[in-house]
């Protein structure tokens, strides 16, 4: 026993000097001012990204995100030396099979993916996460957003996505990547909003929201969903040298999206409302250039004749800060807000005008109706009628002429079809424009299809 009581006692002594010694050297510490430690920032972060359950999210989603297969058939080009050795051949055909990601968006079947996922189909197939197949067929597409609209017949009510409110998400907030990648199925990536309102089109028609969620060729489609298993965009393009993941993905918001897709169901196509505003982007240099103190804002230099800017008082000069307390830092703000609206929408624009501001309501114009001039040459999109006379599916009318110098060749060019500018495909009003700003009224090449069906390159 006293042998035990020993070793206690000494037992005891050990740790009262071990505890003695530590509170010296840590008390000796305290009071040095030489000592720092650093915060241990990674740590921070993945004991954030512990708190946040993702399992919910990923299980509610993955059932409602499809796999999307195209089905291309082709003619192959017919080859004269072969068939001068062995003869006619025939018409031959060429198969090819694409695939992508699609979100189901309402329980009677109706899908939405991106436009260059299905785009040139023969044929579409949808697969859910239980392997069931359906054929699809093509509601509409927005070519502009990379946005098409499918739908399936089922027996079966499906299980849908619920849209969140795009607008909402902060950057920095937690979000998932749905989809199938290499033709993975039911893939499932998370990260965070990196940016919002980015423009990667140099047309200023798309704002995405950008992401470090992995996403990968065959994710285009496939949802974007935030920690509560909600819809807040339709993941679309990567930013990549290699064709692969390297960092970056971009997905068009679901407030756009949710725009469109009602607008090709109830409509038949996308109702465009215009502000009727050309300009640019804010900065120091952009500032000093034109001689105002203002850095962040919508620089006006020019309003669209018989838009509803142009009838509400808006003026060249005019800085845009709000559309409808939306703050508006740049041209990618103004249009992701303007894309979310349809022809005759009352907008509330906040401007800054000779130092003042003040808020002046518009009524939102239908983009039809407008036309786009460029050194005296008014021009316009082409109808149903244009497209069946000259048998064409794209290109940009000449509504009028008022230039001095084309005024002999006036009635033979008004009414005529632009198909390229400078080798640039005139597909629509809205790349014409952009393109034809850039040049800052310098002449360009145009390829014409006149009135009498014929073509002519002309410069102007």
């Amino acid at each position: 026993m006293k042998k035990y009581t020993g070793l206690l006692f000494v037992s005891l002594l050990s740790g009262a000097i071990t505890l003695g010694a530590y509170k010296i050297i840590f008390e000796s510490q305290s009071d040095s001012s030489s000592v720092t430690l650093a915060p241990n920032y990674s740590k921070n972060v993945n004991l954030g990204a512990e708190k946040i359950d993702f399992t919910s999210a990923a299980e509610s989603t993955v059932h409602s995100v499809v796999h999307v297969k195209n089905v291309t058939v082709s003619n192959v080009p017919r080859n004269p030396i072969m068939e001068y050795f062995y003869g006619y051949q025939g018409n031959k055909q060429q198969t090819q099979i694409g695939t992508g990601s699609g979100v189901i968006i309402s329980e009677d079947g109706y899908i939405v993916t991106n436009n260059h996922v299905i785009q040139n189909a023969s044929e579409l197939e949808i697969t859910l996460n239980n392997n069931k197949s359906y054929k699809a067929k093509l509601v509409g597409t927005d070519t502009k957003m990379d946005i098409a609209l499918l739908k399936i017949e089922s027996d079966e009510k499906l299980p849908y996505i619920i849209f969140g409110d795009s607008d909402e998400i902060k950057v920095g907030e937690w979000v998932l990547a749905v989809g199938n990648p290499y033709n993975l199925n039911s893939t499932v990536t998370a990260g965070i909003v990196s940016a919002k309102a980015r423009d990667l089109s140099n047309e200023g028609l798309q704002s995405f929201i950008q992401t470090d969620a992995a996403v990968n060729p065959g994710n285009s489609g496939g949802a974007l969903v935030n920690t509560r298993g909600e819809l807040v965009g339709i993941n679309t393009m990567i930013s990549s040298p290699t064709g692969s993941y390297t960092g970056y993905s971009f997905a068009v918001p679901s407030n756009i999206t949710r725009k469109l897709i009602e607008d090709l169901i109830q409509f038949g196509n996308v109702q465009r409302g215009v502000l009727g505003v050309e300009g640019g982007e804010l900065n120091s240099n952009a500032a000093k250039e034109i001689g105002i103190d203002q850095t962040q804002g919508f620089y006006i230099n020019k309003v669209t004749k018989n838009s509803g800017a142009e009838k509400a008082g808006i003026k060249k000069g005019d800085i845009i800060t709000a559309l409808d307390d939306k703050k508006v830092n740049g041209f990618s703000d103004l249009t992701s807000f303007i894309n979310t609206k349809r022809p005759d929408e009352i907008v509330n624009v906040s401007i800054i005008r000779d130092g003042n501001l003040k808020t002046i309501p518009v009524k939102l114009t239908k983009k039809e109706l407008l036309a786009f001039e460029y050194n005296g040459i008014e021009l316009e999109d082409i109808d149903t009628n244009d497209k069946k006379e000259f048998k064409i599916d794209y290109g940009v009318k000449i509504k009028n002429i008022t230039n001095e110098n084309y005024l002999d060749y006036a009635k033979e060019l008004e009414g005529s079809i632009i198909m390229s500018i400078d080798g640039m495909k005139a597909e629509n009003i809205d790349k014409v424009s952009s393109y034809l700003n850039r040049k800052k009224g310098s002449k360009a090449q145009y390829q014409i299809i006149t009135k009498n069906k014929q073509i002519v390159r002309i410069i102007m």
